[in-house]
């Protein structure tokens, strides 16, 4: 069996790892909390930035490898390349076929529609995880204590705001996540 968390010390920056690590106790936590796999939940968190700092030519390798054509979009925003190459790996070269690890991976950056409940846990667990310090997160941190959709209301809110502000490129993903909040959660009063 792969050594996961030696593969993601090995590939990634110290800084990096450390988060990886901090995502993985938090996802922990959060899996539990939620009743998603916790063993599942662990391996997202040390393996959802495995791709983040290899060269963007890496990345694109590693995409096309795997055959994934990636929207217009996607390609407009380098920032997102990590989490589709995260999911090319994993498939290809780690021979993880499990779906749902591998959309927590692939989805962990933009979130969607109708994630998963692992999903959302590797999704708030990567803004909420121990080393974060950004204005908003004890807000977020709470959130995530209430419910996980809670909390990715609000980080989709905050992401989406902050995508449009800086005139950069929103995925529909995130879109489509948020839309299905705001209709299935917040119009029904499920969101304070």
């Amino acid at each position: 069996m792969t050594d996961y968390l030696k593969l993601a010390e090995e590939m990634e920056s110290p800084r990096r790892f450390n988060h990886s690590v901090n995502v993985a106790k938090t996802a922990v936590e959060l899996a539990e909390k939620y009743g998603a796999d916790v063993e599942k939940a662990y391996l997202c968190g040390i393996l959802h930035d495995i791709m983040k700092d290899r060269s963007r030519n890496e990345q694109l390798q590693v995409i096309h490898s795997a055959d994934i054509v990636m929207s217009h979009v996607e390609i407009a925003n380098p920032k997102l390349w990590h989490s589709i190459a995260g999911y090319a790996y994993l498939k290809t070269k780690l021979g993880i076929t499990d779906l749902d690890t591998l959309n927590a991976v692939r989805y962990h950056t933009t979130a969607r529609a109708d994630m998963s409940v692992l999903e959302k846990v590797i999704y708030i667990a990567d803004y909420i995880s121990e080393e974060r310090d950004y204005n908003g997160v004890d807000e977020m941190r709470k959130a995530a204590q209430i419910s996980l959709e809670q909390a990715m209301f609000i980080a989709l809110q905050f992401t989406i705001s902050d995508l449009s502000n800086k005139k950069m490129v929103i995925s529909p993903y995130s879109l489509d996540a948020y839309n299905q909040l705001n209709v299935d959660y917040y119009m029904k009063g499920k969101i304070i």
